[in-house]
């Protein structure tokens, strides 16, 4: 049976994050970006609820644990916004070491200056003696919880540093690197390597003239 796609991160072309941390992804790339111009689909509150539900029963699909039931209310649709805007400046800081002014990152003007930055879990023994993380809260501090979850998960197995965003400046999308040596910089190399390469080819012909 063919799984269902992460509706976020499908709109751009790419293949999601394994397990968990496709939620991660598609919460990243529920961002305005692409050619043409996909919506944010946390700008309003029926399409963040369209996007929260649909991404909890993928993420429950992915992990193969219960689905959880994720009530979003306008307070809780701003403060999520706020946490993926924040955590997209993070990663993309991360990997270029200063943001560039014209890739400043996917908020809005009128954007809290910050968000949620902790959320409750608890930890469990499960039957095979395994350590499980279980998210816990409500509304968007459980999905919250469940996005940290993954992220710490993929710490453990040193593949969270895969998680990247597109260096091109006028693309942003988020992407998992699946080259051996997680040296990948472009969502697409066709869509977005390409003409940076070409850019930055022609630019330094310029110079040399």
């Amino acid at each position: 049976m063919v799984s269902r796609p992460w509706i976020a991160t499908a709109r751009y072309g790419i293949d999601p994050a394994p397990g968990g941390l496709g939620l991660v992804q598609d919460l990243l790339n529920t961002i305005s970006a692409g050619v043409p111009r996909q919506p944010d689909l946390l700008d309003e509150l029926t399409s963040a609820t369209t996007w929260v539900n649909d991404a909890s029963s993928r993420w429950s699909t992915a992990t193969g644990r219960p689905a959880p039931e994720v009530t979003l209310d306008a307070a809780g649709r701003r403060a999520l916004r706020s946490f993926r805007d924040e955590l997209w400046e993070e990663i993309d800081t991360r990997l270029r070491g200063t943001p560039e002014v014209e890739h400043a990152g996917p908020g809005t003007p009128d954007r809290a200056p910050t968000g949620p930055r902790t959320a409750g879990a608890t930890l469990r023994l499960d039957r095979s003696g395994s350590v499980q993380i279980d998210p816990a809260g409500a509304g968007a501090d459980l999905l919250i919880s469940l996005v940290l979850a993954a992220l710490f998960e993929a710490q453990l197995g040193d593949v969270r540093r895969r998680l990247k965003t597109c260096r091109n400046p006028r693309c942003r999308v988020a992407f998992y690197d699946r080259s051996n040596n997680n040296s990948g910089a472009w969502h697409s190399v066709r869509v977005c390597g390409n003409p940076s390469n070409l850019r930055a080819h022609r630019a330094r012909q310029r110079q040399v003239d």
